[in-house]
Formats: C-alpha cells, structure tokens, sequence
C-alpha cells in the first residue's frame, strides 16, 4: 500500500507566530506592501511615505532604500520573470503608475487614472499590466510598449483585481466586497457580474486581493452577501460566478487581507481578530494567530515556508509551524522549493543599513525614460513573490511586491500582487547606472 506524507489535521487552536526575522527601518511611516523575490532570499517593501526599501534575508541587511513616487504609494510588484518592478499610488486628484526595467533602468511612467490607483497585477506572460483606481476604472497595459490594450473598464467600487491565467478575464472586487466582477479582456465587455445586498456605503474597506484557481475555472474572493460585514471568503465558478463548496467562516472582523501559498495548500486571512490559516483544498481552519497586522499586509514566502506580514513601521517573518506543514505534506527539510532561508532556528532582527538612491550619478550617462498612455494588464499577478505554476493552475496575489531596476537577482518564474500609488514624472526623475 502506497505510503503519505500527510498527517491528519490537528485541531485549529489559539498558537503563537513569534517572529524568527523582524525587518526595521520603515520608522517615519507604515509598511503598505511587501513582496518576496522569486528565489525567496530577498524582499521588498513599501510605505506610505513614498520609500522603497530592499532587504537581503540572507546577508541580513537592507540593500537599498529608493524614493519611487511623487505621491503616497500603496504597493509594489514584480514580474514573475523579475524583468519590471512596477510602482502604484498617487491622490484624490493623481494616479501615478511607474514600471522599471530590472536590466536596462529604463523608466517608464503610465498615464491615465485621475486619482489614486488600488490595486494592480502582473500577467503570468510577464507582457501585461492591470491597475485599478479610484477613478472607478480598470485598465490594461502592454508592459513593452507602455500603450494601452484595454479599457478603461467601469467598475463597481475598486478594491482587488486579478488577471486568469490565460490573460483573457480580470476578476474585480468592490472595495466593500459586495460585487465581483469578470470583465472580458478581448471583447472588452462584463462577462459576469455577482452583487451583495448591501444599501449604502459601510465605514470599512477592504482590498483583500483576488486569486483564480483551478486552472483559472474558479475565483476566490472575499465577499458579503448579506448586508454586514466582509468576514467570510468564499470560492466561485468563474464563468457562473456562484459558490463552490464550504465557505471559509471564522473570522469576526473584516477581512483584509488575503495569501494564497504558491503551491495552492494554504490560505492565510488577515483582520482585526488576528491571522487565521487554512488547508485551501479542504476548507479546514488549521490555527489561529494571535498578532495584529494593521497593515493588513499578509504574504507566504515562495517555499510555503513562512509567513510574513507588517505590522506598523515593521516586516516580521516567521515559521509556520511543523505539524501545519505536515498537515499538507511539505517537510521542512528538503523541500523541492529551497531558499537560503529555508528555516530560521532563533530570532533574528535586522535593522536599517541604507545604500540611498540618488536623483543622479555624476559622470554617469541617464537611463533612458520614458512616458507612455497608461495600459492594462494581461494575465494574471501571482501572491506575492509567488512563484509561477507550470501547469497556470494558480493565480497568485498579492500584494506587492518586488522593484528596483537592479541586476536580476533570480532568473525564476515568480509574481507578486500589488496594491499601487501614483504621481507625475517630470523634474523628479530617476538615474539608475549599472
């Protein structure tokens, strides 16, 4: 009889995440977004303050830190073939989308939303870009060319959005989860659209990411059907948009965040109540953590080794615990996914060590830069620093992640979701010399 790696689930119970790696150096401002690098030795992560700041978790230190954007940014993110590293942000009045080539420094600024920008994703080809905005508008972008592909799409409420696997389809949710959206990329029309009961605006918002599943036939979202509180995610038939199986409730608090692990085992839910974490295949809630994440910043490292979220002006890193692992069949050693981290025995704080970015280098040629018509995306984003499925079968989110036209630091397929701020480029342009 063929043996299992898996144990039986152990009861979810109220377990302790202690932090094995705490990243300092965000003190003026909260972290909005971070994101693992493909070969998960490297992150990246973003504040309200416009400052990028990456970190090396291997040396432990903090590589570079870099002023991306005119105005407040919300979220970073990285192709999953670490060619571009794409910016978002801006105010009640801008939209600021930016896109650096990792190889050439090649600058390339999106124009077109008209105010802050939420959310955006990476296609799986690594040639598309999808921001929403404020503006109550999705668009598509060739990353190549920087011209528009699509759109703008009128949205209900822009809160998440995420490309299928295929690039055909972007799934959007409101910012109050109670309307997801399938809009049709090709034809540029709503394929399906599935709204909640709720009357009137509510004080709460969530940007909870998006993520296609099982081989992009399913979406799973957070959502409120009944006129309360988003507490509840569900998973839907994309091309019906009803339920599938058991929705996963336990949460008595808004949902924010949301982390599916790139091998599609494990679900991490981030809200005030604290971070819960399920078996994605078999709905079952597997523990109960006990941490605040005000920054409703949750993500899993490439490996599904640990589990990383920001709390305030920190990144904290930890391990998820052996018998969840076991659980779902990933040994902590001689995973098929090794990174240099592959699991921290003790605690480890690293603090601020900054190589600043600078407007320019003397004696040094400037990058080329250029400003493009703002454009939609094409696939789909994976989690953050997710790596890419061979078989497409998952869509990852994210939050965020990864940019900084450095040398490519991992030629992995890897994405990274990310929420965006924005601005205008002018006298504030960057050189970036290599």
């Amino acid at each position: 009889m063929a043996s299992t790696s898996r144990q039986s689930a152990p009861a979810a119970k109220d377990m302790k995440l202690t932090p094995v790696i705490t990243l300092e150096g965000h003190k003026d401002n909260h972290v909005r977004s971070i994101s693992y690098f493909p070969d998960g030795n490297q992150m990246i992560s973003a504040s309200g303050n416009n400052a990028v700041r990456r970190w090396d978790l291997q040396a432990g230190k903090e590589i570079e830190k870099r002023k991306v954007c005119k105005y407040e940014m919300g979220a970073v993110a990285v192709s999953g073939d670490s060619r571009w590293v794409v910016t978002a942000g801006g105010d009640r009045l801008h939209g600021e989308l930016k896109a650096w080539e990792v190889e050439t420094g090649i600058i390339k600024t999106f124009h077109g939303h008209s105010e802050n920008i939420i959310c955006i994703d990476i296609s799986a080809d690594c040639t598309l870009l999808a921001s929403g905005s404020l503006d109550q508008t999705a668009r598509i972008w060739s990353l190549d060319t920087g011209k528009p592909v699509a759109g703008p799409f009128k949205a209900t409420g822009m809160g998440a959005i995420r490309f299928s696997p295929d690039s055909k389809k972007l799934a959007v949710n409101s910012w109050q989860a109670d309307c997801l959206e399938v809009l049709d990329i090709q034809t540029q029309k709503l394929d399906r659209r599935v709204k909640g009961k709720k009357e009137g605006n509510f004080p709460w918002s969530t940007h909870a990411p998006v993520f296609w599943t099982n081989k992009g036939t399913r979406i799973l979202a957070v959502f409120d059907f009944d006129d309360s509180f988003a507490t509840t995610f569900y998973e839907f038939d994309s091309s019906t948009l009803e339920t599938v199986g058991t929705p996963f409730r336990g949460h008595t608090s808004v949902i924010k965040c949301l982390a599916l692990s790139s091998d599609g085992t494990l679900i991490a839910s981030a809200a005030g109540d604290g971070v819960r974490l399920w078996a994605f295949e078999s709905r079952q809630l597997l523990a109960l953590f006990q941490v605040t994440t005000a920054n409703d910043v949750v993500v899993f490292s490439p490996d599904t080794q640990h589990l990383a979220y920001a709390n305030y002006t920190n990144v904290y890193i930890c391990n998820i615990p052996p018998n969840i692992l076991a659980t779902i069949g990933l040994a902590t050693k001689g995973h098929p996914k090794k990174t240099a981290v592959s699991y921290f025995p003790a605690p480890i704080t690293f603090k601020t060590r900054l190589a600043n970015w600078w407007s320019a280098h003397a004696g040094h040629a400037a990058p080329p830069i250029v400003n493009v018509l703002i454009a939609p995306g094409k696939q789909r984003n994976a989690a953050a620093g997710a790596p890419k499925q061979q078989d497409e079968e998952l869509v990852r989110d994210e939050y965020c992640d990864d940019d900084l036209p450095l040398k490519n630091p991992n030629s992995q397929q890897s994405t990274a979701a990310a929420l965006a701020n924005a601005g205008d480029h002018g006298s504030d342009q960057f050189c970036f010399c290599f």
